[in-house]
């Protein structure tokens, strides 16, 4: 039966989503754009199961979140608690779910969730904020409130249309930081007890830092100062020289590899290639690459078949702390 799915993207990544949603299923689609970061395919015939997998495959990588759309409302003209409740029990199963509520121009949309949350206690559910198996989104879109219900792990993201908030914490090095801590969370990465990590491009030491907390001895290579607060932790080994440098006289064999420099994606490509060498199989690699030029989409396309080479991709994706930039992770071949 056809259903129309909201999906969210960065606000100027929408004819790329749109083009891989085409690309991923073929045939006649109709897409409405209801704002800077949120659209409509309307009345599809592909289950919203169908296009979660292909984002999770890595054939849509610039679609951030997906709900499954069940009812729109107009501001000035919203359900009571009665007839919202009503609406929204048709669609769930469970007693306990998680509400998330945005607004497209940037809101929290707190006002929304609180109406949804006191709407289903009145009929006994129990509303979390989020690490609930079922999610009802809210999204407000120009002058309308739009409800979305999805199992979460159709969702892509744990977070109100995929914007993961993280903390600006004291000890923060870099405001990069927050694409190493979404990859973790939003990929639910498991990184080695005790494990050697590489980290190439690593000044001011944002990514080391994140490493360091996941347990890891780290390698930081990059000709650039490291944060004083880093200097002193013996498990940091800052190499004050260029990737190709370190490689030419390395001779330790890493858990994790991480790049966030910035170069072009297929250049970026070629030196995780360089980096494979010193990656035991099956380790883990985690990338930004950087978008711009005319044609970021088969840009990263190239890079990703570069990476092919050598790493099995799992995940390629736009995360909200990205910008123009798409997160992969892969491992090292056997």
């Amino acid at each position: 039966m056809p259903c129309s799915i909201l999906f969210s993207f960065a606000s100027d990544s929408y004819r790329y989503a749109v083009r891989e949603i085409r690309e991923a299923f073929p045939g006649e689609h109709r897409f409405e754009r209801l704002g800077a970061e949120v659209a409509r395919l309307a009345d599809s015939t592909v289950p919203v199961e169908q296009v979660a997998t292909a984002c999770d495959e890595g054939r849509i990588m610039f679609v951030r979140h997906l709900t499954r759309e069940i009812a729109g409302y107009a501001l000035d003209d919203l359900p009571t608690e009665p007839e919202l409740a009503t609406t929204l029990l048709d669609e769930l199963t469970g007693r306990t779910v998680a509400v998330q509520a945005w607004i497209d121009d940037g809101g929290t949309g707190g006002t929304y969730r609180r109406l949804i949350a006191d709407a289903l206690a009145t009929r006994g559910v129990t509303s979390e904020r989020s690490g609930q198996e079922v999610v009802v989104s809210a999204v407000v879109a120009g002058k309308q409130l739009l409800l979305g219900v999805n199992r979460l792990a159709d969702s892509l993201s744990d977070w109100p249309g995929g914007q993961m908030r993280l903390a600006r914490g004291k000890d923060r090095v870099s405001r990069s930081e927050f694409k190493l801590e979404e990859a973790i969370a939003t990929f639910g990465l498991e990184l080695p007890k005790g494990g050697k990590a590489l980290d190439l491009g690593a000044s001011p030491g944002g990514w080391t830092r994140i490493l360091r907390q996941h347990g890891q001895e780290v390698w930081s290579v990059d000709p650039g100062s490291l944060d004083p607060r880093l200097r002193s932790d013996r498990r940091i080994h800052h190499e004050q020289t260029t990737a190709g440098r370190f490689f030419a006289a390395n001779r330790v064999r890493f858990d994790v590899v991480v790049n966030d420099m910035r170069m072009d994606q297929q250049t970026s490509a070629r030196m995780m290639l360089d980096a494979a060498a010193h990656l035991r199989p099956r380790g883990l690699a985690v990338i930004t690459l950087k978008g711009g030029g005319q044609n970021p989409l088969d840009a990263t396309r190239h890079a990703l078949q570069t990476l092919r080479a050598t790493y099995t991709i799992h995940h390629a994706r736009q995360l909200h702390h990205n910008r123009n930039e798409l997160t992969v992770v892969a491992r090292r071949a056997d």
